[in-house]
């Protein structure tokens, strides 16, 4: 057993760390990127997002309340919808509470049986397991859903002409737009995959290293590691597959006309 003296970082040292934003901040002024107004919001957002969050914790994990567990569940995901609307920015189909509705059930199923069943924790809402996971699960497929999304409606546009003309042969719109999902889909998994990839070799994961730095052995911590990252490949591909097909299904009309524009 790997024992280790915690080192906390106090109000000096995360003043010390603003030196990495003024460098970054050096880098594109010098070069004239227009990042500088970013990365201080960014920054500001950073130290009172995270503050909030782990006062917010403290708190959940004293009253230890299913109900106010799934309510911040609720809340990230909406969060993580509103940003991928903001990225995807497509206007005619109305794809946000699709969204939403397949990322609740879908990442609660998978959390649930990461925490219940393969931690084993008792009740599987056990904050102090279920809040991290399933942020971890939410975060890592946000970036997913919105490139799938954003190819399925870029290529829907892009192929109209050849959607179009598979309809008028009397495809359905699933026929019609198959090779179309299949290629968003895919375009959404490509970042879980090659992390699965580099993991342990390119990376080690924030999970792992914040573990190895509180003092846990490396071996719990790798294996805390491994099922944190089938958990990303699983989730991120139900997440994906279930948003994709319900947002293209919006993209016909029932007559399985294309109505984006």
């Amino acid at each position: 057993m790997i024992t280790a003296q915690i080192i906390e970082i106090g109000p000096y040292q995360l003043a010390l760390c603003l030196g990495f934003v003024l460098l970054a901040g050096g880098t594109s002024l010098y070069h004239k990127l227009g990042l500088g107004k970013d990365l201080i919001i960014g920054t500001v957002r950073t130290f009172a997002q995270l503050f909030l969050m782990g006062f917010v914790l403290k708190f959940v994990f004293a009253l230890q309340a299913s109900w106010l567990v799934l309510l911040i569940f609720s809340i990230m995901i909406a969060a993580a919808v509103h940003i991928i609307k903001g990225r995807v920015r497509e206007q005619t189909i109305p794809f946000v509470l699709p969204t939403y509705i397949a990322m609740f059930v879908s990442y609660t199923l998978v959390t649930f049986l990461v925490t219940g069943v393969i931690v084993g924790a008792r009740p599987w809402w056990t904050p102090q397991y279920f809040i991290p996971l399933a942020g971890m699960i939410v975060g890592n497929s946000m970036t997913a859903i919105s490139i799938s999304l954003d190819r399925l409606f870029s290529d829907l546009k892009i192929r109209r002409a050849e959607v179009e003309m598979r309809l008028t042969l009397g495809a359905d719109y699933r026929e019609a737009s198959q090779d179309i999902l299949r290629d968003s889909v895919r375009a959404g998994m490509i970042p879980s995959i090659n992390s699965l990839m580099a993991v342990g070799l390119v990376s080690l994961p924030g999970m792992m290293t914040g573990q190895i730095l509180s003092g846990t052995d490396p071996l719990i911590a790798i294996r805390y590691q491994i099922v944190v990252m089938l958990m990303i490949v699983a989730s991120t591909s139900l997440g994906v597959l279930l948003i994709t097909g319900l947002v293209r299904k919006r993209c016909f009309s029932n007559a399985h006309r294309l109505l984006l524009r």
